[in-house]
């Protein structure tokens, strides 16, 4: 009976060792003694999982520091960061004393022990970082794997207030092979202490703002997988972009709002805005290279231009009417009365021009043009008349009568043509008031417009940033 009793005893330990590494004993305080008892209880076990039976589950913390952010790639929709990362469990069973074996740490070659499968979900590319040969294992059975990572990670970027944009980005460390009953992932820092793992010293074009963690377990029909999910907040540098392509854009737009008080009937006025357009056309190509490239979404600096050299068009449009009312009006008929009621008198109001002054000035004339043919006509024949009537004048008389009637019809013509004139030159300075008129709406147009655009596009991106 004693004997079964001792047998099954037996039977227990050897279960519960089974898998486990005892504690060493060293011969001496000695790196060789220490090395000689990992070498025979640890380094041979380095294929299975440090556990002391296949049910326990391996508790694997993990915590992260971001060293530096090496670029985004809105494109490829892409994250290029470099971490430092940090892995830590335990060895069941294992432990020294510090004074028989003469330290409380050592480094130990990777090949030498288990190391878990833990990878990051959003790799990209083969992570090319320097490869760190060793680990630290301490004297309570704890392994420290501390290593560099350069992480190319797939993120879904939004550029939509580029380049005021703030990214988002996840990374989730979990094991490729193991369930959550085999291998726990945990986050070993608190929150507070995620926020001071913050070594972000770069000044490139991205800056850190903020480090958030989180536990998440991902289900899938062969059980639960447990693993951790960092999330690293990035915002860009917006100064390179604001000198190289809002300011000159802005600059631009000036010069051409302050070309409206150029006289509306100078040809420079329309040669000076098509200079615009195309030195802000060739402005474009050259700095598009600093443009994001679209993806679902278009960002809002390319609204921002847009609406620029559309307004730059437009201002062109606008002089080139004006131009043609000015220089053409005299080809055109008399001002329609219902457009000079509602330019000359309330437009005109409107935008501050004074409206149109009828003119004192009365014309009289005391014969129509046919009546004066007529009277020359019937003082001819009157004269005819009496020379038969009475008796014969001199033959002198004849020529001036004759000349008389030239000189007459010569007076006719001229007052024609005069009056023509003079009809003309009232037509074309109405439609020259006309245009003045409309060309100071438009301008008036043209500032309302750009300025609800404009600060629109701002609140826009100073919500963004918020």
């Amino acid at each position: 009976m004693t004997g079964g009793k001792t047998a099954w005893l037996i039977c227990i330990c050897f279960s519960l060792l089974q898998g486990s590494v005892a504690a060493l004993n060293c011969t001496s305080p000695t790196p060789d003694a220490l090395f000689d008892a990992l070498k025979k209880e640890l380094f041979s076990r380095n294929l299975q999982r440090p556990v002391k039976s296949f049910s326990d589950t391996l508790n694997i913390s993990i915590y992260i520091a971001v060293s530096g952010i090496l670029g985004v790639d809105e494109q490829a929709q892409t994250l290029t960061v470099f971490l430092w990362q940090v892995m830590e469990w335990d060895i069941a069973g294992l432990s020294w004393d510090e004074k028989e074996c003469g330290t409380t740490r050592v480094s130990v070659p990777r090949e030498k022990l288990w190391m878990p499968d833990i990878f990051i979900s959003e790799f990209m590319e083969e992570d090319n970082s320097p490869k760190t040969p060793y680990v630290y294992l301490y004297n309570t059975g704890r392994v420290s794997d501390d290593k560099p990572i350069r992480v190319v990670s797939s993120c879904k970027l939004d550029i939509y207030t580029f380049p005021f944009d703030i990214q988002n980005c996840s990374l989730t460390f979990g094991s490729y092979l193991h369930i959550a009953e085999e291998i726990r992932v945990n986050q070993s820092l608190t929150y507070a202490e995620v926020q001071e793992s913050k070594l972000l010293q770069n000044k490139g074009e991205w800056e850190l703002v903020d480090i958030e963690a989180g536990q998440t377990n991902l289900e899938v029909p062969e059980g639960s997988y447990s693993s951790v999910k960092y999330y690293i907040i990035v915002r860009r540098r917006p100064l390179l972009y604001v000198v190289n392509l809002l300011i000159p854009s802005c600059f631009l737009v000036t010069v051409d709002l302050f070309s409206f008080l150029l006289p509306p009937d100078s040809m420079d006025r329309s040669s000076f805005k098509m200079t615009l357009i195309l030195g802000y056309t060739v402005f474009l190509l050259i700095m598009n290279n600093l443009l994001p490239v679209p993806g679902e979404t278009t960002p809002l600096i390319n609204v921002f231009f847009s609406i620029t050299l559309t307004l730059m068009v437009t201002s062109l449009l606008e002089t080139v009417l004006i131009t043609n009312i000015q220089f053409s009006s005299g080809k055109y008929g008399a001002v329609p009365p219902w457009l000079s009621v509602l330019v000359l008198e309330y437009l005109a109001v409107a935008v501050g021009l004074p409206p149109k002054k009828k003119s004192n000035c009365i014309t009289v004339s005391l014969h129509s043009p046919a009546e004066a043919m007529n009277t020359s006509t019937i003082s001819s024949r009157d004269l005819q008349s009496d020379s038969d009537a009475k008796p014969p004048v001199k033959p002198l008389l004849e020529p001036t009568l004759d000349e008389l009637r030239k000189l007459s019809r010569d007076l006719t013509a001229i007052r024609l043509q005069m009056d023509t004139h003079f009809q003309g030159s009232k037509t074309k300075q109405e439609w020259q008031l006309v245009g003045i008129v409309i060309d100071r709406l438009l301008f008036f147009f043209y500032i309302v417009f750009i300025s609800v655009s404009f600060i629109t596009i701002i609140c826009i991106w100073d919500t963004a940033e918020v």
